[in-house]
């Protein structure tokens, strides 16, 4: 019979990595992710961090430890990071990439190198499975977690969630919170605010919006999947808020209504994460609708005509148009 250690009250079986019990978010890119994310890690409970890209490359382990080397290596004689990691050469980007991702969740260069080789020996590999990657970042947010003192750990799958019920099956314990933004006003910040890795075109908008939040919700273990608006975030925080805790099983603590009083390691380290700054400030809905100044009639109805079934599902349409 295996032992168990306890997190609060939860019993986590030391025998298996995924008996522990993450919360992961996920979200188009421009919903509200990152502004989640932080308010979140907030609450005393939690230790939740922006995104890790884990999927890539083939072999990660490998790949994050000499790229864990050239990034200290830089640190050291320039005593920056910025903006070396984006100048990168692109075989080591990827590694690189996950290196700067995991300080800005608060590991340092050798907690990287720590948590790699742990996994790449237990799991006698080069960290290349779908199993094994997601139990490196098992194993990333358990030290935050035993770090924070907190009673779980959380970090942002992203687009990822349309994946959600690979999560769930290999995490059989987590709970998944899925933000979701208005369409319209996403491909207006795409347009308008990030044109440079963003959606170039409303049609391509309206088609990657449609993908992430069409699917998840239909995947999902009904009992460990919770559905946001951004809108009610900034809106109604406090209801919005007590919904998501109480989803986690967690208990209200005031400190999420002030998220940007916090310390928060992506504040120290954002390293140019693009909403870094933006989740630093207090919650508002000064940009709800800008989709109806930054698109044209056009443009506005074009996204409608794709996606007008999911508008119309999550309350953002009174009247359904069939998706495309």
């Amino acid at each position: 019979m295996s032992t168990s250690s306890q997190q609060g009250d939860i019993a986590v079986p030391e025998s298996d990595p995924f008996s522990t019990s993450p919360v992961l978010l996920g979200g188009e890119n421009r919903s509200g992710t990152t502004l989640l994310s932080v308010v979140l890690d907030s609450h005393p409970d939690l230790a939740v961090g922006p995104e890790i890209d884990f999927l890539q490359p083939p072999n990660l382990g490998p790949h994050i430890l000499r790229a864990t080397d050239l990034l200290e290596a830089r640190a050291t004689a320039k005593s920056a990071i910025d903006p070396f990691w984006y100048e990168v050469d692109h075989s080591w980007y990827d590694g690189v990439h996950f290196v700067v991702q995991c300080r800005r969740f608060g590991l340092d260069f050798d907690d990287v190198r720590r948590l790699v080789s742990k996994v790449m020996t237990e799991s006698s590999s080069e960290v290349v499975s779908f199993a094994d990657r997601c139990r490196l970042i098992n194993e990333i947010g358990e030290f935050r977690r035993a770090c924070t003192g907190a009673r779980r750990w959380g970090l942002k799958l992203q687009r990822k969630i349309t994946e959600i019920d690979a999560y769930a099956r290999l995490w059989p314990r987590a709970h998944f919170v899925h933000i979701v933004r208005d369409g319209r006003d996403l491909a207006a910040s795409h347009l308008k605010t990030v044109p440079d890795w963003g959606y170039r075109s409303v049609a391509e908008a309206a088609r990657g919006w449609l993908e992430v939040v069409s699917r998840p919700h239909r995947l999902a273990p009904p009992d460990r999947y919770l559905e946001v608006r951004y809108e009610d975030l900034v809106r109604h925080p406090r209801p919005t808020l007590t919904e998501i805790l109480d989803h986690l099983r967690l208990p209200w603590h005031e400190a999420v209504l002030r998220h940007a009083e916090q310390e928060h390691a992506l504040f120290e380290r954002p390293y140019g994460h693009p909403a870094a700054e933006s989740a630093g400030k207090p919650m508002h809905s000064g940009r709800l609708g800008r989709y109806a100044h930054d698109l044209t009639r056009a443009e506005i109805a074009e996204f409608e005509q794709i996606a007008g079934g999911e508008l119309a599902r999550l309350g953002y349409l009174s009247t359904p148009i069939v998706d495309a």
